[in-house]
């Protein structure tokens, strides 16, 4: 988990599905939407988030005990880049 991960999480909690561009202006000053694209790659390889529509995003079941500190991030799959390049 990056730091902005969790940040990331909290925002699809609370406002359901988005794109990456659409948090990357909501939740970070310096932090683009390439970036948080790349983030929710991994997130989702990790069973944390999934795809919804066209390049959307919505909270899993698994992201939401994580934000409520019942899943521990460490048990979770560990996507390497090949494998959230590849999709």
């Amino acid at each position: 988990m990056k730091r902005e991960d969790e940040r990331i999480l909290e925002y699809l909690c609370e406002n359901g599905r988005a794109r990456p561009a659409l948090i990357a202006n909501e939740t970070f000053e310096k932090v683009s939407a390439a970036h948080v694209g790349e983030r929710l790659a991994y997130l989702r390889h990790a069973g944390l988030v999934d795809t919804s529509g066209l390049h959307s995003y919505e909270l899993t079941e698994a992201g939401l005990r994580y934000l409520d500190g019942d899943l521990d991030a460490a048990h979770q799959p560990r996507p390497t880049v090949d494998r959230v390049l590849r999709g």
